[in-house]
Order: structure tokens, then C-alpha cells, then sequence
């Protein structure tokens, strides 16, 4: 946990949904810090394989998963309000930058994705 509530964090999102519980032990770790702080600093991003995690109609039990996807909308009730999404990454998965994303997001340049972590106290990479 973040020892001073007020340092600004970064959420990093590199995983897909799905293969692994990288995912829901970041989404997890973001819901534990909104609960126990009051810091409203707080950013989230999705690159690589993690722009995955948003995309919509998500058929998880297909695949005997575990269905966390639907949490992130979670966020909106933290009122988390710098969610992005890296446009290269979009584009290397053949993505579409206007698809109905889970959450709000910005899709940012990644040269833009990098110079915004460098605003944040602390990062942390799921």
C-alpha cells in the first residue's frame, strides 16, 4: 500500500484478461488503493496486451475464466477520471480506436502515454 496517501500513483495494465491472474490482481491492488486512501491522483493505463482488458462483449465462461472484466467499471463509482489507452497498442492489435470501451477512456500517443507516467510518484505494472 501507498505509505503517503496524497503521492500520485500509476496503474499499468500490460496483460490480457485472460491466461494469467496478472489482471485481476492489478485491478484488485487499484480497488484496494481507491477504498483505503483518500487520493484522487490516481491514473490508469492500458498498454501492450492490456488494452485488452476494456474491450466490451467479453465471453470469459467460453474458456472456463473467471469474469473480472465487468469490475473495471468499478472505477466510475471511484470517480477515477485519467483512464487511457495506448493508441499504438490499439493499432498493433487491430483495434479501433472508437470501439465501446468498459470505461472512459483517452487514447493518448505513446509518447504521450510515457511523458504522463512521468508525472506519477509511484508506478505500479500488472
Amino acid at each position: 500500500m501507498i505509505k503517503n496517501a496524497n503521492k500520485s500513483v500509476a496503474f499499468i495494465f500490460t496483460q490480457a484478461p485472460h491466461g494469467s491472474a496478472v489482471g485481476r490482481e492489478g485491478l484488485d491492488a487499484l480497488l484496494a488503493t481507491l477504498a483505503f486512501t483518500k487520493n484522487k491522483n490516481i491514473g490508469v493505463f492500458f498498454v501492450a496486451d492490456g488494452v485488452l482488458q476494456l474491450l466490451p462483449q467479453q465471453q470469459p465462461e467460453k474458456i472456463l475464466a473467471r469474469n473480472y472484466i465487468a469490475t473495471f467499471n468499478l472505477l466510475t463509482l471511484y470517480e477515477v477520471k485519467k483512464c487511457y489507452l495506448c493508441e499504438r497498442s490499439l493499432q498493433q492489435r487491430g483495434l479501433s480506436k472508437t470501439n465501446n470501451w468498459l470505461l472512459t477512456v483517452e487514447i493518448l500517443p505513446l509518447a504521450d502515454v510515457r511523458d504522463n507516467l512521468k508525472q506519477y510518484d509511484t508506478v505500479l505494472t500488472f
